[in-house]
């Protein structure tokens, strides 16, 4: 039988999925939360799981301390802890708060994974194998968040947090990660509102159950795992470049059905204003002068189908080939010039 997994933060809409994805695997689950109510709400939704609720917190390092005496009370050695800790999101400038609202939303969204850490690593580290301890990140870790820069430095510092505690818990025999979630993600709690492209909160917890699983013959592991959501959009052009044909002239614009031949002479015209040449050779709109060669970047694009330049360089290219084309066919209404 698989040892329980405890979750923290287990009501919150991030926790709820990884409680679901431990179920769902027929792992136990130890699940952890501030209020009781909660917690009974959490377990009437599996009645035949193996799921037990425990209210505690880790806000400081006496709610850690205790809740840790309460793990060991129950008897059951965990293989691991899954910290989805998040505290109120709140929205505001820097700029336009005080020093203190920044410590406060650290001591919301930062201190409490460490005073998690503190006292829980301990109790993973007394089984024979270790265990595995997962932070869940959120994003602005890596780029601001506009609005809410707090975050942003929050989840940055916890990146950094991760790596120092992933270093320090070898001793341990623990292994420490963090799963960094670059984008909000969509729970019950925000799904009205959700993007389709925000991660559920299920496939977060299936993904930090894949690192509960780890096993320890594998390669190293980071301290660092990102989740990459692996849904590209659709391709703006097709595979195989079809350059477009030069454009023509509106007011010499024929039908295909009604074009003369090209053999067949014009009809009567009138006498040129200046003098012709003497043989002017037929000019043709669908080639291009050889004195103005074409982009080699565009040459080779046309020549290669399957090249994996991006899009927006494609268009590009295109764009200009269009360009070279309209500026070097000739132009009917241009008068010749005299030699």
């Amino acid at each position: 039988m698989k040892a329980p997994l405890v979750v923290l933060g287990a009501t919150g809409g991030v926790g709820r999925g990884v409680v679901q994805a431990a179920i769902d695997s027929g792992r136990p689950v130890i699940a952890v939360a501030r209020r009781s109510s909660e917690l009974k709400a959490l377990k009437a939704g599996y009645p035949q799981a193996d799921l037990t609720v425990l209210a505690g917190s880790v806000a400081n390092d006496a709610a850690g301390a205790k809740l840790a005496r309460a793990l060991r009370k129950l008897g059951r050695p965990f293989a691991g802890v899954v910290a989805a800790v998040c505290g109120s999101a709140e929205r505001g400038r820097l700029l336009d708060s005080p020093a203190q609202f920044l410590r406060r939303k650290l001591d919301e969204d930062l201190l409490p994974h460490l005073a998690a850490a503190r006292h829980l690593l301990p109790l993973l580290a007394e089984r024979d194998r270790g265990g595995t301890y997962v932070l869940i990140g959120g994003p602005g870790s890596e780029h601001p968040w506009a609005g809410y820069g707090h975050r942003s430095i929050g989840a940055a510092a916890l990146r950094m947090l991760a790596r120092v505690l992933h270093d320090e818990a070898r001793q341990q025999a623990v292994r420490v990660q963090l799963l960094a979630v670059d984008t909000p993600v969509c729970t019950e709690f925000n799904q009205r509102h959700s993007c389709p492209e925000w991660p559920s909160a299920l496939s977060v917890g299936q993904r930090a159950l894949a690192l509960i699983d780890h096993d320890a013959g594998d390669e190293p592991p980071r301290p660092i795992v990102p989740y990459a959501v692996r849904a590209p959009g659709p391709a703006l052009l097709p595979p195989r470049i079809r350059l477009p044909s030069p454009p023509a002239s509106r007011e010499h614009a024929t039908p295909a059905s009604s074009a003369p031949p090209a053999t067949r002479p014009p009809a009567t015209s009138p006498a040129p204003t200046s003098p012709a040449p003497a043989s002017p050779a037929p000019a043709s709109t669908n080639t291009v002068p050889k004195t103005v060669p074409l982009p080699a970047a565009a040459i080779a694009t046309a020549q290669e189908p399957d090249c994996m330049s991006d899009d927006k360089t494609q268009r590009c290219l295109l764009d200009a080939r269009a360009l070279l084309k309209s500026l070097t066919a000739p132009n009917p209404k241009q008068e010749p010039t005299p030699r």
